[in-house]
């Protein structure tokens, strides 16, 4: 999949000097000469508003929060070892989340840029996000300078790789992925100080990816597994999707979206809150429809109660309801989870 360069950035956190030099988060009384105050070092640092954000933001995923948190811990006490003059040298950050499409690795990847931050480990704030088209030139000589481009632009930051195995085609003689790979994986090594790289993408296809690159392997300190959402959590996401956009249930389309969403699982291409995503921006097209529709017949002026209602009928209109002959398929470029 294409996707176009995205740069992210979440809220500052003032760790780096004026100079732009990393600098980790300077204590107000957290240690005398041989002693650090590890609970003073991380309400300091910041980080526990961006793990409150996480748990808040984010349904379900708690293995991946566990890691998460468990990495900020790490990272912590790496720095109260570091004030006391025991630190063994930077640590390696470079991390691989391996999932399924809308199981929330881009938003984490937000979240560990924030924590590393505030934690010093990072100069800015700072994730660019991007695809194996951002790095990879159609022609000898273009791959260079595209994939250099991207790593200066994110340098001081987190660099994001989605679908990185994309990046290996070796059914391709032609293919200019590998001089990506090499110079990629020469930076990440050359400047681990300045720069995290977070590899993204199906979990199989990664593992085929890092046995065919082994050089990718070595240099990740962290493997994160994003598990799919359940049936109960892709509900609650859907429903607070709805309460940001100021759209509703009411219990009969609950009941109806539930429908839906068990249908809608064991269908091909589903893509977690993704699809929860397209499957509310169709039901409030019909919505809009239906009211239109209505509004033409002479219906009375819609009031904030109709105008931010999803109906039964809007939800059970997709053709996810369609109920199939045995070994028919929808139509050609019809896709079975409008």
């Amino acid at each position: 999949m294409t996707a176009d360069t995205l740069e992210l950035r979440a809220r500052s956190a003032p760790h780096a000097s004026p100079q732009g030099k990393l600098e980790p988060p300077q204590p107000n009384a957290t240690h005398d000469a041989s002693h650090v105050n590890l609970l003073t070092l991380f309400r300091e640092s910041g980080i526990a508003d961006v793990l409150t954000e996480l748990d808040r933001d984010l349904v379900g995923l708690a293995p991946v929060k566990t890691r998460i948190r468990e990495i900020a811990a790490q990272l912590l006490v790496e720095r109260a070892r570091e004030q006391l003059g025991i630190a063994t040298g930077a640590p390696t950050l470079h991390m691989c989340f391996s999932g399924n499409p809308g199981t929330g690795k881009t938003t984490v990847a937000l979240r560990m840029a924030d924590v590393l931050h505030r934690l010093g480990y990072i100069r800015r704030n700072h994730l660019v996000s991007v695809t194996r088209d951002d790095l990879v030139g159609q022609y000898i000589g273009h791959t260079a300078p595209k994939t250099r481009e991207v790593l200066k632009r994110a340098m001081g930051g987190v660099l994001f790789i989605d679908e990185a195995y994309y990046l290996y085609r070796p059914e391709n003689e032609r293919d200019y992925g590998q001089e990506s790979i090499e110079i990629l994986l020469q930076t990440m090594e050359n400047q681990r100080d300045d720069l995290v790289v977070i590899l993204a993408g199906y979990a199989t296809r990664m593992d085929t990816f890092f046995q065919s690159n082994p050089g990718f392997r070595s240099r990740i300190a962290h493997h994160i597994t994003f598990p799919d959402y359940g049936a109960e959590e892709l509900l609650a996401i859907a429903e607070r999707m709805l309460d940001t956009m100021h759209y509703r249930f009411d219990c009969d389309s609950r009941l109806a979206f539930e429908d839906y969403l068990a249908r809608r699982v064991k269908q091909p291409s589903f893509a977690n809150a993704r699809s929860v995503r397209n499957a509310l921006d169709r039901a409030r097209l019909r919505q809009a429809n239906r009211l239109f529709a209505a509004a033409l017949d002479g219906a009375q002026p819609a009031d904030p109660a109709a105008l931010t209602l999803i109906t039964t009928g809007d939800i059970r209109a997709s053709r996810v309801f369609e109920r199939l002959t045995p070994g028919t398929h929808p139509a050609a470029g019809q896709s079975i989870a409008s």
